[in-house]
């Protein structure tokens, strides 16, 4: 029952993202005099709708995105074009179509209300609003979290001691496998709840501090530790192992191991802290966007049986099944659960914003780049004293357009299969 609710909680949290998004560039069109005439969140079959004003506002079928619908977002044929048109290429039919279609919405009375007709600025502002509200909404949920709630850091104080020394590589071992040596930890005693005050003669101030001079150390090693308020003196044998690289979990390196793992308390963050910190989640968020090609083949092996990577993409089923799985995860208080289910629509929103940012039609990016060109030209044209250019003609891309949401589709249903039949999971 907690997974389905967990599902159904962060399906209705992505679907209010998409309707925050839409809300962006709602207002903003509006508040420039374009005429919107439909709001609606999904694509597909309408299931509800009510008509306020001038805009229809709705759900529909499809919970897989959403739009607004603003009349002339392309400009008129020019009159020299008219005489090619009957000669052109199969594409010019394919973009005198689109623009026909955006034509028949205009209503004579409603001819100065078209989205195209607004200057460059406006129209970035129209269509940037939308990601906007998406960024807007991730680093609100992360600021508050991280100010109010703060992040889990290790401590000093042991959370629990590895019965046996296993390479990092291996993976999903959750017992000793039969001939695994005794950590070096469990031979020399250590127990959950030690304290460990210093290390090799030199007093611990820090988890971090500790991790360096264990991964640096070999050999017997002298650990002073706190436990029921003695101060107990251990001599483990540290010993090389394999471990991920810190800040590379990629990679692995020989290091110097122990085997104990620390806990964890929360710590509020400054101001300073969370900025730093979103930075960071944006960088590393934008790089994922980039790498989003290379995970075909992932996805493709995944869906085929093999072992999906964690970084794998995923839809909206598969973050969904990803909040049901966070709310019924019992290790975690439910105060943690709810918590990490706000981040992870944060993140989500984070990829709403940096994907829909791309230079690209049909994505909002793509008009931004459209009305930053135009506005390019014209001063162009103004500063070598030459007749204004006119908007510029974004239907003329629309075979683009419609080649990219066909990729857009195809790789959304690739993950979508991959998220059905082999899902990324908390384990």
């Amino acid at each position: 029952m907690l997974v389905v609710l967990g599902i159904l909680i962060f399906f209705l949290g992505l679907l209010f993202s998409i309707a925050w998004h839409e809300l962006g560039h709602l207002t903003t069109a509006k508040m420039f005099g374009v005429k919107v005439t439909q709001y609606m969140v999904g694509f597909g079959r309408t299931i509800f709708s009510r008509k306020k004003g001038e805009t229809e506002y709705g759900v529909k079928a499809v919970p897989f995105g959403g739009f607004i619908r603003m009349i002339g977002m392309f400009p008129p044929q020019k009159e020299q074009e008219y005489g090619r048109t009957a000669s052109s290429a199969p594409w010019r039919a394919m973009v005198e179509d689109a623009r026909q279609a955006v034509a028949e919405e205009v209503r004579p009375e409603d001819s100065h209300r078209q989205f195209y007709q607004r200057k460059p600025w406006k129209r970035i502002i129209v269509m940037a609003a939308g990601p906007f509200m998406n960024l807007i909404l991730a680093v609100g949920i992360f600021t508050t979290v991280l100010m109010a709630y703060g992040v889990a850091q290790p401590t000093t104080t042991v959370s629990s001691v590895s019965e046996c020394v296993v390479s990092a590589k291996a993976q999903n071992v959750s017992e000793c496998p039969e001939g695994a040596p005794k950590s070096p930890a469990a031979q020399a005693g250590f127990r959950p709840d030690d304290e460990i005050v210093s290390f090799n003669g030199e007093r611990v101030e820090s988890w971090q501090e500790l991790r360096g001079s264990i991964r640096n150390s070999t050999g017997t090693a002298t650990v002073v530790v706190e436990r029921d308020g003695r101060t107990l003196t251990l001599h483990p044998d540290l010993i090389p192992n394999t471990q991920p690289k810190i800040n590379d979990s990629d990679e692995y390196v020989e290091v110097g191991f122990l085997g104990i793992t620390p806990t964890q308390h929360l710590v509020r963050q400054s101001f300073g802290d969370v900025v730093t910190r979103i930075g960071s989640m944006i960088g590393m968020t934008a790089q994922k966007v980039v790498e989003l090609p290379s995970k075909v083949p992932d996805l493709v092996a995944a869906i085929g049986g093999q072992e999906r990577e964690s970084d794998s993409p995923v839809g909206v089923v598969g973050a969904s099944r990803l909040g049901g799985e966070v709310l019924s995860y019992d290790e975690l208080s439910v105060g943690a659960r709810m918590i990490t289910m706000v981040q992870l629509l944060a993140g989500v929103n984070l990829s709403l914003f940096l994907i829909n940012m791309l230079p690209i039609l049909p994505l909002d990016g793509g008009h931004i780049a459209g009305a930053l060109w135009e506005s390019l030209r014209r001063k162009l044209a103004r500063l070598v004293r030459r007749p204004d250019p006119g908007p510029f003609d974004t239907a003329k891309l629309m075979p683009v357009a419609y080649v990219v949401s066909l990729v857009f589709i195809a790789y959304s249903l690739l993950v979508l299969v991959a998220d059905i039949v082999n899902p990324v999971t908390l384990t």
